[in-house]
């Protein structure tokens, strides 16, 4: 069950695509997913993450992104992604989203050279350093290559303004889970959070003890990542499992196709949120009887 008081980092925090068309940003499409999930209920917003591009844009349609987002998002509280290769660059991104009025910020040490610990954890220091806004260590070693110990877990949760911790996935076996979380909750200050991400494994993660799901079908379909989350909030693990399971066949297709990025802008083309092509080249969605699969499941799994 989630511990804690309800924060903005607690609960989903949902994290929609950054359409792209060929001009740049989608606004439009934008503007609609998000204003669905602020209607949805969800809990926070994280545009500007993985799922969100943002390693794909420049500032200018970054800073763009994180207004229409903060305007579009009602009382909802927004977390901005400032992840950068240069810790001057990621400075100016948080100062343009503290500007735009973000809720919080969401940090992943992007690098091209393979950074060090003592490297990272200079980055968060800087960074802490300067903001007015949560902070929430984004560690992705998919799309970063870089892993957090736990032990620079804890040294960075003891920083100024850090207040969650986004990791990559838990065990599947729910004891070994329980174990997983309790290990990095018993190093961090209680008021720092522990959210999981790995869409496939947020029930197994939110029944095991973290207090949010940085969920990435939450930012297309709020509603079916809604109830997983609410059940494991009530205590109803049994619930949380039966609604991700049902999704299994969707998390098949993450790991068939290198991550969930394509298949959910397919999918988001295919309801009718975003048009085609909606990913920034050379990201290409889902095309031909990859497509035609995830049609089907979508209206298999009645996910509007």
């Amino acid at each position: 069950m989630i511990r804690g008081q309800p924060t903005m980092f607690s609960g989903l925090s949902a994290f929609p695509l950054t359409p792209m068309n060929q001009s740049g940003i989608d606004e439009a499409a934008f503007v609609r997913l998000v204003e669905r999930l602020a209607d949805a209920g969800v809990d926070s917003i994280g545009a500007l993450g993985s799922t969100g591009s943002y390693a794909y844009l420049t500032r200018a349609e970054r800073m763009r992104t994180a207004q229409l987002a903060v305007k579009h998002a009602g009382e909802v509280p927004v977390i901005i992604g400032i992840g950068a290769l240069r810790t001057r660059d990621v400075l100016a991104l948080a100062e343009d989203a503290q500007k735009a009025g973000a809720s919080g910020v969401l940090l992943a040490p992007m690098s091209y050279q393979k950074l060090s610990a003592d490297e990272v954890f200079a980055l968060y220091e800087t960074v802490t350093r300067s903001l007015s806004v949560p902070l929430c260590v984004y560690d992705n070693p998919t799309t970063t290559h870089f892993e957090f110990s736990d032990e620079l877990h804890e040294r960075i949760a003891q920083l100024p303004n850090v207040r969650s911790i986004k990791i990559p996935g838990v065990p599947v076996e729910p004891r070994a889970a329980r174990a997983r979380v309790e290990r990095l909750r018993a190093l961090v200050p209680p008021q720092v959070t522990i959210g999981v991400s790995g869409d496939a494994l947020a029930a197994t993660g939110l029944n095991a003890g973290c207090e949010v799901w940085y969920s990435v079908i939450g930012g297309l379909f709020p509603r079916a990542a809604l109830a997983i989350t609410r059940a494991a909030q009530a205590g109803d693990v049994q619930e949380a499992t039966r609604l991700s399971e049902r999704l299994r066949p969707l998390w098949a297709l993450f790991d068939q196709h290198g991550g969930s990025l394509r298949v959910v802008a397919a999918a988001a083309e295919l309801r009718g949120l975003a048009e085609h092509p909606t990913l920034p080249l050379p990201l290409k969605t889902l095309e031909g009887a990859d497509r035609q699969q995830l049609a089907a499941l979508l209206d298999e799994l009645d996910l509007a």
